[in-house]
């Protein structure tokens, strides 16, 4: 099989590896079966995107929606380098799945309102299924409501015309939602479990998506979320796009 691509941003190596860890779990992939690139670590390499049978990007600790005036040397490469790849990602309609930075990496490319009117506090939210997303493939057997795992100071106010919304919540009317045939973006984390978002406000506890005195009571509180059907996405999307 023809391996994925993790396009990786997190600079805490807990963090990255955490993830890294979480998606081969949920894909029912082995190492060699999804490469990593981190892409806050290093410029991106020249890609051949017919090595791969997907691109997957996983969540940041960046904001893209604030003036590039405030944004690091870092981050700006990033988005650039993203934005370039995406160039032809969507172009050829090559198999995508952005988890969280979906949004701000695939919708923004795509000329979406990326701002903070709909951030959601750390936490677990209902996603409620759209009748498109009822019939889409990455959401094969999941029910039309669960609980999934958010938490991020920018969302989609503004989806384009030619986006189709497959996944909303009361907070974050733009929960999940797909490009052409190929292309998913997700502003919820298919990828975490309860250990995943205890490691991830721990860490994360000065960064200023809630007050650092309440990472306790936020890690108890998320433990209780039953979130498991929220992972089939993840294996559904390798299960579908896995290539010899």
């Amino acid at each position: 099989m023809k391996p994925f691509l993790l396009i990786a941003t997190r600079p805490e190596d807990e963090t990255a590896d955490a993830e890294y860890e979480q998606l081969l779990r949920f894909g029912q992939l082995e190492e060699h079966e999804l490469h990593r690139i981190r892409l806050e670590s290093a410029p991106l390499p020249s890609l051949d995107l017919d090595d791969y049978s997907g691109v997957i990007v996983g969540g940041s600790p960046f904001t893209g929606s604030i003036p590039t005036e405030h944004k690091s040397d870092t981050q700006r490469r990033v988005e650039k380098e993203i934005s370039d790849l995406l160039d032809i990602i969507v172009e050829r309609d090559f198999p995508f799945l952005g988890a969280c930075y979906g949004v701000g990496t695939l919708l923004s490319h795509q000329g979406a309102v990326i701002d903070s009117t709909y951030s959601e506090a750390v936490g677990a939210v209902t996603i409620n299924l759209t009748t498109a997303g009822r019939n889409d493939p990455l959401l094969d057997g999941l029910p039309d409501s669960f609980p999934a795992y958010v938490g991020h100071k920018e969302a989609c106010r503004v989806l384009p015309d030619h986006a189709i919304l497959l996944a909303s919540s009361d907070t974050c009317p733009v929960q999940m939602f797909r490009i052409k045939e190929n292309l998913y973006g997700t502003q919820f984390h298919p990828e975490l479990d309860a250990p995943g978002i205890a490691q991830r406000i721990r860490i994360y506890k000065n960064a200023g998506y809630f007050k650092p005195e309440e990472a306790d009571s936020l890690i108890a509180e998320t433990s209780k979320a039953p979130v498991g059907d929220v992972h089939r996405i993840v294996s559904n999307f390798t299960r579908k796009y896995a290539v010899s």
